[in-house]
């Protein structure tokens, strides 16, 4: 099990809400690059908006949280914490978006870690854009 699948493992979503597609680059407990590909047939499109489909800011959000689990949950040195959950959203700035066929390039870099809490720093981009930039925090139980 390569360290991508490994910590994947430890989050609590299932496949039809990952917005990680693949790991480019992982610094264990450090810092992580993913990419999800917008296809274009997510039920979530369909809504948002039918006419100009979009991908929501909050799922840009989502995948930014969800790299910082990966990248959290894949540090040799510390358990994975267990319900592993997104709790605070900080100087969180959505400046742009997502539409089909778009590679979203995901990037997160943790900054701290105390007990159950993790800090974490993201940017989301597309097409060396930047459409996202957040301050996150992660919480879950000490294994």
């Amino acid at each position: 099990m390569d360290d991508f699948t490994k910590a994947l493992s430890h989050l609590p979503h299932g496949p039809e809400f990952r917005f990680i597609d693949r790991l480019t680059a992982l610094e264990p407990g450090s810092f992580g690059r993913g990419e999800y590909v917008v296809r274009g047939d997510e039920p979530f499109l369909r809504g948002h908006f039918p006419s100009a489909p979009l991908m929501p800011g909050v799922l840009l959000v989502e995948a930014a949280a969800q790299l910082a689990g990966i990248v959290a949950q894949s540090d040799p040195a510390i358990a994975p914490l267990r319900d592993l959950r997104l709790t605070a959203i900080r100087a969180c700035k959505i400046l742009g978006t997502a539409k089909p066929a778009e590679i979203v390039i995901v990037e997160a870099r943790v900054t701290g870690r105390m007990g159950g809490l993790v800090q974490a720093r993201a940017t989301v981009s597309i097409a060396g854009r930047i459409v996202l930039q957040a301050e996150l925090t992660l919480s879950g139980q000490p294994g």
